[in-house]
């Protein structure tokens, strides 16, 4: 009984324990973790789950998130960890460990080994930085905007939430007649009309958006400025890509007039000539493809509705050869004069043209066939004026 008790007594305090350490992590403010000896993460602090979101899990190693050029020192450390000397004594080690949007961040670590030496407790802080580090800082990045605005044709202007200009300055302002802090302290939705895309942006909504003015092409970026998931401000990118506006308008107006010349190049190669009163005829000429006979049927169709056709003559005579596509394309043709209520005839077929239809064993019992574009004319000419004398007498 006695002894119950006390294995009772042992399971309530270890449960306590188990309580508070949950607590402590929970509310913890300090980025810490314990791991395996292997760096697998076994438990870590609310701070440390906040800093790297969903990257943790259960038994990652730690290694798998750090970025690739610090690997061998932060193994190095761990090496260090595990050797027996070492393992009362804190390893600190600096690299970069990756966050869920892709990023890394540099942290300065601590580790040590549990008593039992099962266990790694380790701590992540922001590396320590000295004053005149960031002062230098804050002048490389001054340095590399105004050799930016300086050199290149852009304005990069700010404004507060109520649309006061805060930051004015670029070397594109010379392109408007405008000088450089000219707007700081004025209102820009009073100095400019078209404010639609600032207003969204103002919003929370980054916006990009092209505009021209005074024959100047400009493509820009409004960018919200957040604090505390509150819109405080904005900042503006404006680029002038008047040249490459230009270079673009040459380029569509160049592949413009080779599109006409294309079709130019079609109309003259597949011409449709009025033979005679109510005939059509359709030289072919040279190499016939897929492509060419389709817009020899478009033209051919189109000039036997304007004209009230009453026959169209394909005339194959400087056509040497032939494949399946276009034996059966010829054929369609023929189908489709016919439901326009013409007739279709085809002439000057060679014999290479006749064998290759007649291999393919294509249906030609209903295409009207003559030798030549005179017989043609002759035959249509003929059966014109049989219908005519008919249609009188009715």
């Amino acid at each position: 009984m006695e002894m119950r008790k006390k294995n009772g007594s042992r399971a309530l305090l270890n449960s306590g324990r188990e309580v508070l350490l949950d607590s402590f992590l929970a509310s913890c403010p300090e980025m810490l973790f314990v791991a395996g000896v292997e760096g697998e993460l076994l438990r870590w602090s609310g701070a440390l789950g906040q800093a790297f979101g969903s990257v943790l899990k259960e038994n990652l190693r730690l290694a798998e998130i750090v970025h690739p050029a610090d690997r061998r020192a932060v193994q190095e450390g761990w090496s260090r960890l595990q050797a027996g000397k070492h393992r009362q004594q804190p390893v600190y080690i600096e690299c970069r460990l990756r966050r869920p949007e892709g990023a890394y961040r540099r942290v300065s670590c601590a580790l040590r080994r549990s008593r039992d030496g099962d266990f790694v407790h380790g701590s992540l802080r922001e590396p320590a930085r000295h004053p005149d580090e960031d002062i230098d800082e804050l002048r490389r990045r001054s340095k590399i905007l105004e050799t930016l605005m300086r050199n290149v044709t852009i304005c990069v202007w700010s404004i507060d939430r109520n649309g006061i200009f805060t930051y004015h300055d670029g070397k594109g302002l010379e392109l408007v007649g405008m000088k450089p802090g000219e707007l700081i302290g004025k209102n820009l939705f009073e100095v400019f009309e078209d404010t639609d895309e600032v207003r969204q942006a103002l919003e929370g909504t980054p916006m990009h958006t092209f505009s021209s003015q005074n024959d100047i092409h400009w493509e820009s970026w409004f960018v919200p400025i957040q604090d505390d998931g509150e819109v405080d401000g904005l900042i503006g990118f404006t680029l002038d890509v008047t040249e490459a506006k230009r270079a673009e308008q040459e380029i569509r107006s160049k592949l413009a007039q080779i599109e006409h010349q294309q079709q130019v190049i079609r109309d003259l190669s597949t011409p449709v000539i009025e033979v005679w009163d109510g005939v059509l005829t359709l030289p072919m000429v040279g190499v016939v493809d897929s492509v060419r006979v389709a817009d020899m049927m478009d033209g051919l169709l189109r000039r036997i509705a304007e004209k009230s056709a009453r026959f169209a003559i394909l005339d194959l005579t400087g056509v040497e050869v032939v494949d399946t596509k276009v034996a059966s394309h010829l054929i369609n043709i023929v189908s489709a004069i016919r439901l326009l209520g013409a007739e279709g005839i085809v002439v000057g077929i060679k014999p290479t043209v006749a064998h290759t239809m007649v291999s393919l064993g294509l249906d030609l019992s209903t295409v009207l066939t003559k030798a030549n574009l005179r017989a043609a004319l002759s035959f249509a000419i003929r059966r014109m004026s049989a219908v005519a004398p008919a249609s009188g007498g009715q």
